[in-house]
């Protein structure tokens, strides 16, 4: 019976705290951030110029409101690349927090409010990384920019989920699942029709595998199962290398055979040893075949002691500015952001702090917009918290081998004592006596070493909210 009262107790506390984070993230306050005209803004490896003619031009501050509405007020004669920025900006995939989604197995939480912002910012890296694998860095969602400002982003969930049901309750129109029927008029307007609805296809392909359910692959449910191995529980609050190897255990188990050309590989202290990479990339499918996989690198760092170090920037604007970077995720103390480009000394981010309703992404044409965020946000450099992960892409051995150059040039040159960030080195870890580690293991995801690095990873790092 104690036992029983107990549990009683857990669930109505965790209830309790969710209908208070439920309404705390509900809201988003109305907040504008400035982009200067004079400085190109970077984002994920794209330069973009706003600059305009003439000194008064010149001085003219872009204001982009939350909702992104002010772009609209731009005159296009003088924007520059403001809309295809914004274009950009809006296709990235976007992850928040979410209410009312399925329980989450051995606990009474149905929302991740409060707790899961990093899980959620490692979940928009990862799926940057499956963009440019299916999509392609060009690619830009062509709906992009029909979010108009309709202020829809300041409603509470329960207001926007009633808007939902009443607008699709008037769609009677039915077209197959995840491929929007188009009018066809021509040859080149057929093929051009094929090509847009492959693209669709992967694009909410890629956003179902990040479903609020237990069958995602890189859901939130099953995210939390592989931090259980490294003693983390639903409700904790995770750091950005714990991340990175929860990160690497979710594609490892993905059984989706379009996931089978992609691996992820998670750099040992600061290290990237080439052999390791190469041979997850060269390693045997599923099916048997050989084949190259594409890899995700992901290295966790950090960018100082306490605080951040300054002498840093330009190291990070120069990763951002790298074809290869899906991204970085870190944030600032006690919160957790996924930064995606810079301004000058500011660094641009997608905010997973927002409280949205669960959304069944299994369903036919489930709505994609609270997938996409309208609007970036700008913080400065000296505000982000030093623990953080960056995140590179290369879909062959010979684009690997191309980035580990350039970014060992950048460590290089922007490390004054010698001592870089993090270092690329040739062979297996296994050649400097550490322990690889194994694509599967039978009993256990998580190695003892493994175990080791991520306890001591976990002590090191922020709490977020």
């Amino acid at each position: 019976m104690e036992a029983t009262g107990t549990d009683e107790v857990e669930k109505i506390k965790s209830k309790f705290m969710s209908a208070w984070h439920n309404m705390k993230y509900s809201w988003v306050l109305k907040t504008k951030t400035y982009f200067s005209r004079n400085s190109p803004v970077f984002l994920l490896g794209k330069c973009y110029h706003f600059k305009t003619e003439g000194e008064y031009r010149a001085l003219l501050p872009v204001f982009l409101s939350s909702n992104g509405s002010n772009f609209d007020k731009i005159n296009p004669e003088i924007s520059g690349n403001v809309e295809e920025f914004r274009k950009d900006f809006i296709s990235r995939i976007w992850l928040t927090y979410r209410e009312e989604f399925p329980q989450i197995k051995g606990s009474a939480l149905t929302t991740d409010c409060g707790w899961g912002c990093m899980l959620r910012t490692g979940q928009m890296l990862l799926a940057q990384g499956l963009m440019l694998h299916f999509l392609g860095r060009a690619w830009v969602w062509p709906e992009a920019l029909d979010m108009d400002g309709c202020d829809s982003e300041s409603w509470p969930s329960s207001t926007v989920r009633r808007l939902t049901a009443s607008l699709e309750a008037s769609l009677t129109a039915e077209r197959d699942p995840g491929l929007p029927a188009r009018p066809r008029r021509g040859p080149a307007r057929q093929a051009w029709d094929v090509t847009e609805m492959r693209n669709e296809a992967y694009h909410r392909k890629i956003i179902s595998w990040f479903g609020d359910s237990p069958l995602a692959a890189f859901g939130l449910h099953q995210l939390i199962e592989y931090g259980k191995k490294s003693g983390k529980m639903a409700g904790d609050w995770y750091g950005p290398a714990v991340v990175a190897h929860i990160l690497r255990k979710a594609v490892e188990e993905a059984r989706d055979p379009e996931l089978q050309g992609v691996t992820v590989y998670v750099a040992q202290d600061c290290t990237v040893y080439s052999s390791d990479v190469i041979d997850r990339q060269c390693s045997f499918m599923d099916s048997g075949k050989a084949g190259t996989k594409a890899v995700i690198i992901l290295v966790p760092v950090r960018l100082g002691g306490e605080r951040t170090n300054t002498d840093y920037l330009e190291f990070v604007k120069g990763i951002l500015s790298l074809e290869y970077c899906v991204g970085i995720i870190g944030g600032k103390p006690k919160q957790s952001y996924y930064f995606a480009g810079f301004q000058d000394d500011s660094l641009i981010y997608m905010d997973p702090h927002y409280c949205q309703s669960f959304v069944d992404v299994s369903i036919k044409d489930f709505p994609l917009e609270s997938f996409h965020c309208p609007s970036p946000k700008k913080m400065s450099f000296k505000k982000m918290d030093p623990s953080c992960t960056i995140g590179f892409y290369c879909r062959t051995v010979q684009d690997f081998e191309k980035a580990s150059e350039e970014i060992t040039k950048m460590l290089n040159s922007s490390s004054k004592e010698k001592y870089p960030l993090f270092t690329f080195v040739k062979g297996h870890s296994r050649d400097y006596d550490f322990a690889s580690s194994p694509l599967h293991e039978e009993n256990d995801l998580f190695s003892e070493d493994e175990k080791k690095r991520l306890k001591r990873f976990s002590a090191e790092e922020f709490v977020l909210l």
